[in-house]
């Protein structure tokens, strides 16, 4: 066998949610709902569907590598194309980030219960990484400043936070930076922006053009685009240009290109997905209240409940699925007590409070 090296050999893979397919076929069900991926219930946006469809005929060349696209961000973001950089996703901008800027003796910080995906490049990056624990379901950012030393390359922050749903502060966020030495590249991983900027406290980092941050997004969620992976980052142009130096030359491809740019100019189908989630989660927040479960008020597409024990968790979860209605356990998370529900359509929405509530009754039946 061919020996890779011990953090390679411990790492534990990302492993995505159940498709319907998969689970009905293990149940024997049929009719089922997938709550668990933070997809867009509405779909894909249509102008970027005709888009992928248009782009079919130049499948023999290759792509510009988000050319166009890079230069429609600039205009939008009052930018210069140089100042972005896209990619398979925003998980593979932040990837290529990684390995553009880590040696060996670095070391980056991050908080605990964040996405799972900047935990497997962590682990995978070989480096010493500092997960502080959680605040409230968020993070502490006085306790990941305290943990800058002269080795801190890098430091990782999703706002909102996946799983949890929470959100950083914009006096919370500009306290941190102030306190962050100008040598340390700060990744704010804004996959949820669309769904979290109208709140008042939220801080767009595009507002402030700091010399020392990265801020990634992603067409995945709001504009319905997970399955063509298409993200794009945005940052000080040394920044860019040296994670040019590092990422695949042809990524990404030429269809998730056009879909990212007519996707831009769809943007009745944002407002539509935006409004949607936004009467979601005010449906959700109100019926798990109601259900008397242990959640975090989100500002995302999803909403997390602490169950408290593992056990339980597992038991809600399974008996959800028994039900057709699939939602993320969060063992890989590190958060193995804790369900994530998507908002869906309301009437899955709806389905799911009902069949929470049918597991929740059993449940206490047994006890």
């Amino acid at each position: 066998m061919i020996a890779v090296p011990s953090h390679i050999a411990s790492l534990k893979p990302y492993q995505p949610g159940k498709s319907v397919a998969e689970v009905e076929r293990e149940l024997g069900i049929s009719g089922s709902i997938k709550l668990a991926s933070n997809e867009n219930p509405l779909g894909a946006s249509p102008a970027a569907i005709e888009a992928i469809k248009a782009s079919l005929g130049e499948l023999q060349t290759y792509p510009d590598a988000g050319r166009a696209l890079r230069y429609l961000l600039a205009d939008q973001f009052v930018i210069r194309p140089e100042n972005v950089v896209c990619g398979s996703g925003s998980e593979s901008v932040i990837a290529t980030t990684l390995r553009t800027f880590l040696e060996p003796n670095d070391e980056m910080i991050s908080s605990e219960g964040t996405f799972v995906g900047f935990q497997v490049l962590a682990h995978a990056s070989g480096v010493k990484t500092h997960f502080t624990p959680m605040k409230n379901y968020g993070y502490d950012l006085a306790a990941m400043a305290s943990k800058i030393n002269d080795h801190t390359k890098i430091i990782y922050i999703a706002n909102p936070n996946n799983p949890t749903g929470t959100s950083v502060t914009t006096a919370d966020l500009e306290r941190f930076i102030a306190r962050v030495p100008e040598r340390v590249l700060v990744i704010l991983d804004e996959a949820y922006f669309e769904y979290s900027e109208q709140w008042p406290d939220y801080p767009d980092s595009m507002h402030y053009r700091w010399d020392n941050v990265l801020t990634c997004r992603t067409f995945s969620k709001a504009h319905g685009l997970a399955g063509i992976r298409i993200g794009y980052g945005m940052a000080h142009s040394d920044i860019i240009t040296k994670i040019m130096k590092v990422k695949l030359p042809f990524e990404p491809s030429t269809p998730a290109s056009a879909a990212g740019v007519a996707a831009m100019g769809d943007r009745d189908f944002v407002r539509r997905t935006v409004e949607l989630n936004r009467e979601s989660l005010l449906y959700y927040h109100t019926e798990f209240e109601r259900l008397g479960l242990k959640f975090v008020p989100s500002l995302a597409n999803f909403v997390m409940i602490d169950f408290e024990t593992t056990d339980r968790a597992e038991r809600i979860f399974n008996g959800l699925l028994r039900r057709g209605v699939i939602t993320r356990p969060l063992h890989g998370f590190g958060l193995p007590y804790c369900l994530r529900i998507s908002t869906g359509t309301m009437e899955q929405n709806r389905r799911c409070v009902e069949a929470l509530d049918g597991v929740l009754s059993e449940e206490v039946k047994a006890s």
